[in-house]
């Protein structure tokens, strides 16, 4: 797939905030500053159509990106930030299981993770929670650059061990620095459409 547009459409809270076109839709999830908004940048091949920001829990709304007007990307909350308040953590789990569970044109759930950790345990339970709504899943484990080369398959091994990863999922190691697991990312997104 080669993307030759994109654009912010909307931001919503409730499933009735968001576009009623039944276009495919992608959801790119993880905790706060795993790399979400520069992961869904380098995709659009954009520097800044989603926010990137050196504070973490700086998204707060399902924030729906238009791409190559066949299909949306959909950017939701990070979870595990400390600094956002315990009322506004629950706000983001209801929205997110609403979206999982009831949204029809949701086609694939990415799940990023550091490349440089093993999962926590949110990431763990967001695997589990992906799952248990049958949604396919893809995780995208970022921040490959930050990793010795010596360390890959270690580090792979260990997320997927954490993770209890499913053999029928898919699994990309990427870099949005080096561009790395992009191409094969949009791959897997046309496969899906």
């Amino acid at each position: 797939m080669i993307v030759k547009q994109a654009e912010f459409i909307k931001s919503g809270t409730k499933i009735e905030h968001l576009p009623t076109d039944n276009l495919p839709e992608f959801m790119f999830c993880g905790r706060s500053n795993v790399g979400k908004s520069s992961f869904i940048n380098a995709l659009l091949n954009r520097k800044n159509l989603a926010h990137t920001s050196a504070t973490p829990g700086k998204t707060q709304t399902l924030n729906m990106y238009l791409v190559n007007k066949e299909l949306y990307f959909v950017d939701v909350p990070g979870y595990g930030y400390a600094k956002v308040n315990k009322k506004m953590i629950e706000e983001f789990g209801i929205m997110i299981d609403e979206y999982l569970k009831c949204r029809v044109p949701l086609k694939m759930v990415f799940l990023l993770v550091d490349f440089r950790h093993d999962p926590t345990e949110d990431d763990i339970l967001m695997y589990n929670y992906i799952k248990y709504f049958n949604r396919k899943v893809c995780v995208i484990c970022t921040k490959r650059d930050k990793v010795k080369k010596s360390m890959y398959v270690k580090n792979l091994k260990r997320i997927k061990e954490c993770l209890n990863f499913d053999p029928n999922d898919l699994i990309i190691v990427t870099s949005s620095e080096e561009k790395v697991g992009i191409n094969e990312t949009l791959s897997i997104i046309e496969s899906q459409l």
